[in-house]
């Protein structure tokens, strides 16, 4: 009897831009909260939709489909907010991903994820971190600290220390 190659399986949050379907490592993803109030900053891009209070942190929310030029979120009763950890020079930040609605919690085989494709030198898909299909549904695998240049993350972190500041004082 011969010993089988293990494959390696990785979970995914799968989530819902419009009709696509997108996922961010499970390992990333510290929960989902239902889509309530959020505060507006003055002065921030188009895809900060602005800072809720998370347990006392403030924390900023970006919307998904406007950062992937897809519109503006509009609020269902699936719209949630994904509260993912990126790493910025080796400190945490803690964000906000405003989506459509959560899918489920996958294991995608690293036999089922292909690379991303290659689409030419006009787009940008680095953050892109490969295909991955289940059944006849591509899922588009994010890399979440490749989605946001440093200079967004930079303008997530000066705001998030902002308003803890202001809130403090």
């Amino acid at each position: 009897m011969e010993a089988k190659e293990l494959l390696e399986t990785n979970q995914y949050l799968a989530f819902k831009l419009e009709d696509e379907v997108f996922a961010f490592d499970i390992s990333k993803v510290r929960e989902v909260l239902e889509f309530d109030t959020v505060t507006k900053v003055p002065q921030t891009p188009a895809m900060m939709k602005g800072v809720i209070n998370l347990r006392g942190s403030v924390v900023p929310v970006v919307d998904m489909r406007v950062k992937f030029e897809m519109g503006e979120s509009e609020k269902t009763v699936n719209t949630v907010i994904i509260i993912i950890e990126i790493t910025l020079d080796g400190e945490s930040i803690m964000m906000g991903a405003l989506v459509d609605s959560v899918k489920e919690v996958m294991d995608l085989d690293t036999e089922h994820i292909e690379p991303p494709p290659s689409i030419g030198l006009q787009l940008n898909t680095e953050f892109i971190r490969g295909m991955g299909k289940q059944g006849d549904q591509f899922i588009i695998i994010l890399d979440i600290e490749k989605i946001f240049s440093s200079e967004e993350l930079e303008f997530v972190e000066q705001t998030s220390q902002q308003n803890s500041s202001e809130a403090v004082a």
